[in-house]
C-alpha cells in the first residue's frame, strides 16, 4: 500500500483494532446521552459481549428530536415517493417529530411500554418509518416483517416475538396488482398461539380491511384522538429491534439489535463509509422490511442529520428503465445504494443507457452496492453511464452495517473488480481453513470476524441463546463465523466469492460458484445468470448454469 494510505486509512483501522475502547468512545460523542456510560466495553464474559454499559439514551430523540433542538427543524428529514401511486410527501423533521410523538401516544394508549414487543407488517409507507421510530421513542421493540410475507411465516414471527400489538397496512401496491396484508394478517393471527392485544390498521386508498371488533383500531381515527409522547430512556443494552433472518433449519433467526451501539456505529458510518455530510440526501433502495432499511433507510440518515428517499417503486416497471434516474435527479439525490440485482434489471432493460441521458444527475457523488457479489459487467456498466465511484461493499443483517468496504469518508481507494474492497474500521477480519487456521494471502477459506465484533452488531438471537453459539460463534472459537467464503490478497483487498454451502468440490478442486458466475456474466449478452453444482459419477460434482439473456437477445446459445 502506498505511504498515503498508511496515513489515513491503515492508521485509523489499525487504531480501531488496537485500542477499539478508545476508538469507540470517541465515536460515541457524536450521540446525547441521557446517561453517560461507564464501560465502553464489558468483555467479562466472553463470548458474549456489551457496549457502552451503565449508558442510557433514546434512539428516537438522537434520529429526529436532536435536530429540531439544534434549529434544524425545517430541514427535511424524509422523502415519500410512490412510483406505483404516484404520490409524493416530505416531512421536515419538525413534521416528523410529531407524527413519530402522535403515534408513540398512540401506542402508549393501547398499553405499550418499554420492553414490549411489536409487529410492523407495511409496505414502504412513511408511516412504517413512523412507526419504527414511536417504538423506539417509548423503548419499545419492533420487529419488522417483510409486507406480504406469507402467513405461516407471519405466525412463526409472532409466537416467537410475541408482539403486544401489530401495525399493519391494509395492502402493499406491486406493478399491476394489489396486495391485500390484513387478510394475511387475520390467518396469521388465527394460526400463531401467541394473539397481540391489537392491532392498528393503517387503510390505504386501494384497499379497504374488514375489521375485527375490539382488536382492530384505524390509523388515522387513533392519531386524531393521540396526544403526543415524549421520548424514554433506556440502557445502552436495552434491545432496539428484532429482525428475522432465514435460518437453515427452517426456523427463522431472531436478530437482536441494541440501542447503544446501533447509534453509535451507525452515525459513524454515513460520514466514514459513505462519505455524505448532513443535510445531503441519502438513498437507500431497499425496503424496510431488510436490514438496509432498518439501517439505511430510517436509523443511520437520520442519526447523521441527512434526507433519506423512500421509494415505493422497482428499478424497472414503474414506469420503466428510468425510474432511479428520476428519483435522483428529482430529489438530488447524494448517494445511491442499492443491490446489484437492480442495476442488472436496469441494464437488461436498457443496455445502452438511453434512460440515464434524459436526466441530470449531477448530484449523485457515488452508488454503493450490497446484498450480493457485483459482477464486473454490472460495475463496469455502472461506472461507464453514471460516471461516478461505484462501490461494491459487504455486510450481513447480522453485522448491522459494513464489514467491508471502500471508506469514500476516510480514504478513496481503487476499485478492484469483484472486491468488497477494504475491511472497515472495527472489524478485524481473517480468512480461516476447514481447519480452523488462517489462510496465505489469496488463498480461499471462510470468513470470520475476530470476537469482539464492534459496536452496531448483533449481541444474541432472540430467544435463542444457544443458537447463537451454535450458529455463529463454535465453529472457529473466538471469532465470528460470517459462512461467507472469501480470499483476502495480498494488499488487503476482500473478494466475496459465495456462501460457504456455495463451494463446489470438482475432482478435489474446490470452487466457487460465484467466480464462475463472473466468467459467465461477462459474456455482452447475458444479463443474469446462477451457477450450482450437480453430482456427477465421475469428478463427484460438476457445475451447472442458469442464464437470462438481455431484452432483445434472440440467439438460442452463448
Amino acid at each position: 500500500m502506498s505511504n498515503n494510505t498508511e496515513t489515513s486509512y491503515a492508521r485509523i483501522y489499525k487504531q480501531s483494532l488496537s485500542d477499539p475502547e478508545a476508538f469507540w468512545k470517541k465515536a460515541a460523542e457524536n450521540i446525547e446521552w441521557v446517561q453517560p456510560f461507564d464501560q465502553v466495553l464489558d468483555d467479562s464474559d466472553p463470548p458474549h459481549f456489551r457496549w457502552f454499559v451503565g449508558g442510557e439514551l433514546n434512539t428516537c430523540f438522537n434520529a429526529v428530536d436532536v435536530h429540531v433542538q439544534n434549529g434544524l427543524g425545517d430541514q427535511l428529514a424524509l422523502v415519500y415517493d410512490s412510483a406505483v401511486t404516484g404520490n409524493k410527501k416530505t416531512f421536515s423533521f419538525f413534521e416528523l417529530r410529531d407524527e413519530v410523538a402522535h403515534f408513540a401516544g398512540v401506542l402508549a394508549a393501547r398499553g405499550i411500554s418499554k420492553g414490549d414487543r411489536v409487529i410492523i407488517y407495511m409496505p414502504m409507507v412513511p408511516e412504517a418509518v413512523v412507526a419504527m421510530l414511536a417504538c423506539a421513542r417509548l423503548g419499545a421493540v419492533h420487529s419488522v416483517v417483510f409486507g406480504g410475507f406469507a402467513a405461516n411465516e407471519l405466525a412463526v414471527r409472532i409466537d416467537d416475538a410475541t408482539p403486544r400489538a401489530i401495525v399493519c397496512a391494509s395492502c402493499g401496491i406491486e406493478p399491476g396488482r394489489v396486495v391485500e396484508y390484513k387478510p394475511l394478517l387475520d390467518e396469521a393471527i388465527d394460526l400463531a398461539t401467541q394473539k397481540p392485544e391489537c392491532c392498528i390498521v393503517l387503510q390505504r386508498p386501494a384497499v379497504v380491511a374488514a375489521m375485527v371488533d375490539g382488536r382492530d383500531f384505524d390509523w388515522h381515527a387513533e392519531m386524531a384522538l393521540a396526544s403526543p409522547h415524549d421520548c424514554v430512556p433506556v440502557k445502552a443494552t436495552d434491545p432496539l429491534y428484532i429482525l428475522y433472518t432465514s435460518g437453515t433449519t427452517g426456523q427463522p433467526k431472531g436478530v437482536v439489535r441494541d440501542n447503544g451501539g446501533h447509534a453509535v456505529a451507525l452515525k459513524w458510518t454515513m460520514e466514514n463509509i459513505y462519505g455524505v455530510k448532513p443535510g445531503e440526501i441519502f438513498w437507500a433502495a431497499s425496503d424496510v422490511g431488510w436490514v438496509v432499511g432498518h439501517s439505511y433507510i430510517v436509523y443511520a440518515p437520520l442519526f447523521a442529520g441527512n434526507t433519506s428517499i423512500l421509494y415505493e417503486g422497482k428499478p424497472v416497471g414503474t414506469p420503466d428503465p428510468g425510474a432511479f434516474w428520476r428519483v435522483i435527479s428529482e430529489h438530488n439525490v447524494s448517494v445511491l445504494f442499492t443491490a446489484p440485482t437492480a442495476f442488472r434489471a436496469i441494464k437488461k432493460e436498457d443496455p445502452a443507457g438511453e434512460h440515464i441521458s434524459r436526466y441530470d444527475l449531477s448530484s449523485l457523488k457515488y452508488l454503493f452496492l450490497a446484498g450480493e457479489r457485483t459482477d464486473p459487467d454490472t460495475l463496469h456498466w455502472a461506472e461507464n453511464y453514471l460516471g461516478v465511484p461505484v462501490i461494491d461493499h459487504w455486510w450481513q443483517t447480522e453485522t448491522g452495517w459494513s464489514i467491508a468496504a471502500n471508506c469514500m469518508g476516510i480514504e478513496a481507494m481503487p476499485v478492484r473488480e469483484g472486491s468488497s474492497s477494504l475491511p472497515v474500521p472495527g472489524w478485524d477480519l481473517r480468512v480461516m481453513s476447514e481447519e480452523g487456521e488462517e489462510v496465505a494471502p489469496g488463498e480461499i477459506g471462510t470468513l470470520a470476524l475476530k470476537l469482539p465484533l464492534p459496536p452496531g452488531s448483533f449481541p444474541t438471537l432472540w430467544n435463542a441463546k444457544e443458537r447463537f453459539i451454535q450458529s455463529y460463534l463454535e465453529r472457529f472459537p473466538g471469532f465470528y463465523n460470517t459462512s461467507d467464503a472469501g480470499i483476502i490478497d495480498a494488499d488487503g483487498y476482500v473478494y466475496v466469492m459465495s456462501r460457504t454451502d456455495d463451494i463446489i468440490n470438482v475432482a478435489g478442486h474446490r470452487l466457487s460458484t460465484g467466480a464462475m458466475e463472473e466468467v459467465l456474466s461477462d459474456h455482452p449478452d447475458v444479463a443474469e445468470c446462477a451457477v450450482t453444482g450437480v453430482a456427477d459419477v465421475l469428478k463427484g460434482q460438476i457445475p451447472l448454469g442458469f442464464l437470462v439473456l438481455n431484452a432483445g437477445c434472440t440467439r438460442s446459445t452463448v
